[in-house]
């Protein structure tokens, strides 16, 4: 990030550049909706050939050509398969030289430690296909609709909830199917807005839990909307009646639509609800300190091995539910590139024995905390509610607040105190 100090009062920071994707929900009409298809199906067969190519034909080719099999290869070789199939002709060059980079990032990924070994694309979940930026242009249609102009596609009306960058560049056009339809995304490299710190820059301390999904050292508790219970019964009662359908049949794959689209309408509302969560706390706190929590250790199953089984497995994967139900990692996610673009930090500390630790005289004791939400120190007596006091915790651990504990400039909850960032 470059940062540029202004000599007024305050200190503006501007940062370079960033990328910023930006989803629409499309409207094809059913010839398109047909044509969609028949691109993602294309560059799903190009993407599975070339992985088959490399999987188990890489010693033969290098052997009879001397060279090795990588993305320029095989690029040269879709070009004469192109020339020799009119149907995979049809679809545009450039989707499926996207697949084939998809797959060469997946073979540098698999090489480097970063992911497994490439698998093959299936239909029903890698239902995509990508353009290049420039070769895709936007016009609006009214406050409401505006439409996407795609190579060997035509125009395709989407719906037009916010504005692209005026000052950004798109990179590429993607466009997936989900549950609710098609949809397409726009990546674009734009440059960061200015912001502006505050002389007192304010610290907060989060506690994330599944009773109260946010817990502010500041005394708020957020969490996730209530509807997403509810949505979750209905979604388990809809997978009981898909187990009873026969696999294969016109009643199967339409019970299996409904379940996809329950699922989709969670994912949906819990994006919603951590999108403005963190971009509520990212306006207000200039850092804001986290456990570094290992999420995927704290939900793997209990289910053990046939020689050592495991013991409470439903109790345990009931925890697992709920714990992935709050999204931990995604607010993370979201609020850490928020942060990054106003000036601020996110700190991840120590999670250890933050709600057994008194926030006011440091005393350690796991009979503390009396129940989920009480906390009595055996030591001095304070209590509160015991996630805030685990918030706090989690807001003093961080290495750089620790020097201005003895300044004395006030209350951290109240918003007085300087931080050393």
């Amino acid at each position: 990030m470059i940062i540029h100090i202004d000599s007024s009062e305050t200190n503006v920071y501007t940062a370079s550049m960033m990328n910023r994707g930006f989803k629409f929900k499309l409207k094809p009409t059913p010839l398109q909706e047909k044509t969609f298809r028949a691109f993602s199906g294309v560059c799903r067969l190009v993407y599975n050939l070339a992985l088959e190519q490399r999987r188990d034909w890489w010693r033969e080719y290098e052997r009879s050509t001397g060279s090795r099999l990588n993305y320029v290869a095989q690029a040269r070789e879709l070009t004469a398969l192109r020339a020799e199939v009119d149907w995979i002709a049809a679809v545009s060059q450039t989707c499926q030289q996207q697949a084939l980079r998809d797959l060469d990032r997946a073979y540098q990924n698999f090489f480097s430690g970063r992911a497994g070994y490439p698998s093959p694309r299936k239909r029903g979940v890698n239902d995509a296909f990508r353009f290049q930026g420039r070769e895709v242009s936007v016009r609006h249609l009214n406050a409401k609709w505006s439409v996407v102009r795609l190579p060997k596609i035509g125009e395709v009306k989407f719906r037009n909830t916010r504005a692209l960058p005026p000052n950004g560049t798109v990179k590429n056009v993607t466009v997936t199917l989900a549950a609710n339809g098609w949809h397409v995304t726009f990546a674009c490299e734009c440059a960061a807005p200015p912001f502006q710190t505050m002389l007192f820059p304010l610290a907060v301390g989060i506690d994330r839990g599944i009773a109260n999904t946010l817990t502010l050292s500041t005394g708020e508790r957020l969490s996730v909307p209530g509807s997403l219970a509810r949505i979750e019964r209905c979604t388990r009662k809809a997978q009981k009646v898909l187990s009873r359908r026969k696999r294969g049949s016109k009643r199967y794959a339409k019970q299996r639509v409904r379940v996809a689209k329950l699922r989709a309408r969670q994912s949906r509302i819990r994006t919603d609800w951590h999108h403005k969560a963190s971009h509520s706390i990212a306006t207000r706190f200039s850092q804001v300190m986290l456990e570094d929590l290992r999420i995927k250790n704290m939900t793997s199953s209990a289910k053990g091995t046939i020689a050592t089984p495991g013991k409470n497995v439903k109790a345990k994967s009931g925890l697992n539910r709920a714990i992935l139900n709050q999204s931990w990692f995604r607010f993370e996610t979201l609020l850490a590139y928020k942060l990054e673009e106003r000036g601020g930090q996110l700190v991840k500390v120590n999670p250890a024995y933050t709600s057994q630790t008194c926030s006011v005289c440091g005393a350690v004791d796991r009979l503390s905390r009396e129940s989920q939400a009480r906390f009595v120190c055996t030591t001095c007596g304070h209590h509160e509610h015991a996630d805030i006091n685990a918030a706090k915790n989690i807001m003093r651990r961080n290495a750089a607040f620790m020097p201005v504990e003895d300044t004395g400039y006030g209350s951290v909850e109240t918003g007085t105190r300087r931080l050393a960032i």
